[in-house]
């Protein structure tokens, strides 16, 4: 499916056109939209990807797609939601809904000590469509609920007054059109060796290479669904990857760590000879089977057989190791007769390389036989379910071979009381196959992130990547009960995420799962389980946690990482009403799962919080690039371009100390001396320098504001709380400085000021500073350097001797914290 249809907002009596495409071999021929699932009568619902309603009524609202068909199969679209209002019904209202900020520690708001401020918020949701449009089928801009108006408040805090602008009404106008990119990184599985300059390919076509350090930025074409990239090594030592993304559709980048197998070294084999080569014979295993090639099996692409010498590469991914589930190819999904993208479950997967001996030249090999040992599959009912599959590359769908039948027992003698699962295939241009049955028990993992482990609702994060692995069935694999036989990753939204899982309704523990979460590339912490499981903090109520057996990944060893948690994906049970309302949904469910309020059930994630505190005076929320508010203050100017600065600090004192930097207009006559947003950040003490800490404190960045017409060189003030004299200054950037003037004042002994630089300085300055269209993204990867001080890395091992901008001396009792940030808030400009 290559256009789906979009949603549609309408009032009664407008018209409204859906479209849809689908390319195939052969082309497809019929087309058919339904309307919340029920088949459209009309011919003219059957004969193209058009389907035209006029005179819209209420009735007519709901959910369509469209379904193509040729003598090939059938590919579904995802549906299009239509909303049809009442006239003169409005779908933005003018009052904002609350959205709450988190106001400086000094700045309590009521009797009970809240800092938080509600700063309102617009709800991004579509506004109605012009009466008439053209064809229906091209782009359509559309109109958006959005920012009308905004005020300025001042808040009392600590004797002075803080500002902060308010959403004051809200209203139709232009969507904003932000870029939707995938950004991340792609290494080998096992040596974490880089792909560089790999080639990057988004369905037949070439979009790119990856970095020097494996890196790659892709930007999503619109109407994209299913995001399918594949990564190849020009040097061939790593098996072709081809992976499903999934990406942010508001805006914004989101970052993906993408494995890559090493090819398994070449045997020699002679081509006028029968030959077998073992699938998953790696660690001591016992194969879970084998790919006969019969004598004369080789054959050139002109069709020529070829009986020379043959090096043979069959890489295996055996789902009976744990490490291999990251690296398997493409989400393990398939289109049935209907066009559904419906999921199947692995027993292994294989990439082939078949090359002449002399001149290194690709072959192709059939018909062939793979042999499965019967005795790997412990559901009996998937005995006779076991296929053979191709991947299609361009697509990322798994497409039939063949059917895998029970025949006799084996040719060697150790293997003749076994029986085995035998199909045929022919290896041409395709070559990664699978042996996977599809699986009908499905249902749905509902998981919420959060910034710290207060699990506030208004504190969710966005634009997290949520993966679940579906763990083999108990008993599992002889050899290891812990193998896998699906994965799933799913971006989360205002409302958390909704994961594809594998469950049953009769054995609570026929199924788990495995679940993870990452933003940008930082792994989130999973609740604790040990030493005592608290319902209240995993978002869960007994007794259907306990059916759960919600286990963090750390739970008998505590020196694992605490990044992961493992459930059993037990069925709800419909006539129990303790399950009735999450976390795991029934597979038709999906919309319960994905409109459940915060107060439902769920699973957690958390950032695991650090001594840092953000303040913006123009609200904006990092994980969502749609809240940003084209503003003269806004801490971010651009909304598809984020570019972080970072200044350290040395402190030559006893314990660690918080450091703030206060962010105001320097140069720009609009702004000069008007606050941006505040920054704090606690020192980490230096490994290697006793009595030593050093603080990486983000300030507002010099350049452009959003209006991209004159620049401002932000007034950089920063101060650590206590009682710190400044002893030094870096020499490279005192003389950068001098040589760019106008140069802030620098009279008070307890601060640094300074005009932001326009240029990037780099590690020798003590100025760090990435762009990246994702904003946590660039931050994480300036800490990164900065903690490190140098220029590359993500390295947390803070080494406060190096790389600094500035040098404090401070003394053992610093004064409160009130006396501290009262000072820095209430300081003029100039200060």
């Amino acid at each position: 499916m290559v256009l789906h249809p979009a949603g549609k907002v309408r009032e009664a009596g407008q018209d409204v056109t859906f479209c849809c495409k689908a390319s195939g071999t052969p082309a497809p021929q019929k087309y058919y939209w339904y309307h919340n699932g029920t088949l459209l009568e009309g011919k003219a619902q059957r004969s193209s990807g058009r389907l035209a309603l006029r005179g819209l009524a209420p009735g007519q609202a709901g959910t369509y797609h469209c379904k193509a068909s040729s003598e090939a199969g059938a590919i579904r679209s995802a549906p299009a939601q239509l909303t049809v209002l009442a006239q003169g019904q409005q779908s933005c209202r003018a009052e904002p809904e609350p959205s709450l900020v988190e106001l400086p520690s000094e700045c309590p708001q009521d009797a009970g000590g809240s800092r938080y401020y509600n700063v309102g918020r617009c709800p991004a949701s579509p506004c109605p469509g012009g009466p008439a449009e053209p064809s229906g089928c091209g782009p359509e801009a559309g109109r958006c609920c959005g920012v009308r108006r905004m005020e300025l408040r001042q808040v009392p805090c600590a004797g002075s007054l803080l500002p902060v602008k308010v959403v004051a009404e809200c209203g139709c106008g232009p969507c904003a059109q932000p870029r939707v990119l995938v950004q991340g990184r792609v290494t080998a599985a096992d040596t974490g060796e880089p792909l560089r300059f790999g080639h990057i390919f988004l369905g037949g076509r070439k979009v790119g290479f990856t970095g020097y350090q494996g890196s790659f930025t892709i930007e999503v074409p619109p109407d994209t669904q299913r995001l399918v990239a594949r990564f190849v090594d020009g040097q061939q030592r790593l098996v072709d990857a081809v992976k499903v993304l999934p990406f942010d559709r508001r805006g914004g980048a989101v970052y993906h760590e993408v494995k890559m197998l090493r090819k398994k070294e070449p045997v020699e084999l002679d081509g006028g000879r029968s030959n077998a080569i073992p699938l998953g014979e790696a660690g001591g295993r016992e194969p879970v089977g084998e790919l006969v090639l019969p004598a004369g099996a080789f054959v050139r692409p002109s069709g020529e057989v070829f009986n020379g010498t043959v090096k043979a590469s069959v890489t295996f991914v055996d789902p009976r190791d744990m490490a291999t589930a990251s690296a398997a190819s493409s989400d393990l999904s398939f289109a049935d007769a209907d066009g559904e993208i419906v999921p199947l479950r692995t027993y292994g997967m294989f990439a082939v390389d078949f090359r002449e001996g002399d001149s290194g030249a690709a072959l192709q090999a059939g018909p062939v036989q793979v042999r499965m040992d019967a005795g790997q599959v412990w559901m009996p009912e998937h005995l006779q379910k076991m296929k053979l599959w191709s991947l299609n590359p361009e697509s990322g769908l798994w497409e039939e071979e063949g059917v895998l039948r029970p025949a006799g027992g084996g040719r060697r003698k150790k293997r003749e009381e076994r029986t085995f699962l035998v199909g045929n295939l022919e290896i041409r241009e395709r070559r990664l196959f699978n042996l996977d049955v599809p699986e009908e028990r499905r249902c749905f993992v509902k998981v919420r992130a959060y910034s710290n482990e207060k699990f506030n609702p208004y504190e969710q994060l966005e634009g997290v990547v949520v993966s679940l692995v579906n763990l083999e069935p108990q008993p599992g694999f002889p050899s290891n009960p812990r193998a896998w036989g699906r994965f799933d990753s799913v971006v989360t939204g205002a409302n958390g995420a909704c994961l594809p899982a594998f469950c049953d309704g009769r054995r609570p523990d026929a199924y788990t799962a495995l679940v993870t979460a990452t933003l940008g590339g930082e792994e989130l912490e999973a609740v604790a389980s040990s030493p005592r499981l608290n319902p209240s903090a995993v978002g869960v109520a007994q007794p259907y946690l306990g059916k759960l057996g919600y286990r963090r990944s750390d739970h008998e060893d505590a020196a694992l990482k605490k990044t992961a948690f493992q459930i059993n994906v037990a069925k709800p049970d419909p006539d129990n009403a303790d399950e009735s309302n999450g976390p795991v949904y029934s597979y038709r469910s999906l919309r319960e799962c994905e409109e459940a309020p915060v107060g439902a059930n769920h699973l957690r994630f958390y950032r695991v919080e650090v001594d840092r505190y953000e303040y913006n005076v123009v609200p904006f929320r990092e994980s969502d690039v749609t809240s940003w508010t084209g503003d003269y203050l806004a801490w971010w100017p651009n909304p598809q371009e984020f570019r972080a600065c970072f200044i350290k600090v040395r402190l030559e004192g006893p314990q660690e100390y918080m450091v703030r930097s206060r962010n105001a207009g320097g140069s720009h006559p609009r702004t000069r001396g008007r606050l941006y947003g505040l920054r704090d950040s606690r020192s980490v003490r230096d490994p290697l320098l006793a009595g030593t800490s050093g603080a990486c404190v983000e300030f507002k960045c010099g350049g452009m504001l959003f209006d991209q017409s004159l620049v401002d060189r932000t007034l950089v003030s920063i101060v650590p709380q206590g009682s710190c004299r400044r002893t030094a200054i870096n020499g490279l950037l005192r003389d950068y400085l001098s040589r760019h003037p106008p140069l802030a004042d620098n009279n008070h002994t307890g601060a640094f000021s300074m005009l932001a630089p326009l240029d990037p300085l780099g590690h020798n300055y003590g100025i760090y500073t990435v762009t990246d269209q994702n904003p946590r993204l660039a931050k994480e990867i300036a800490i990164g350097r900065c903690f490190a001080g140098t220029s590359d890395g993500f390295s947390r091992e803070m080494r406060a001797a190096e790389g600094t901008a500035v040098t404090f001396s401070c003394q053992e009792r610093p004064p409160g914290r009130e006396s501290f940030f009262q000072r820095l808030l209430s300081a003029p400009a100039e200060a």
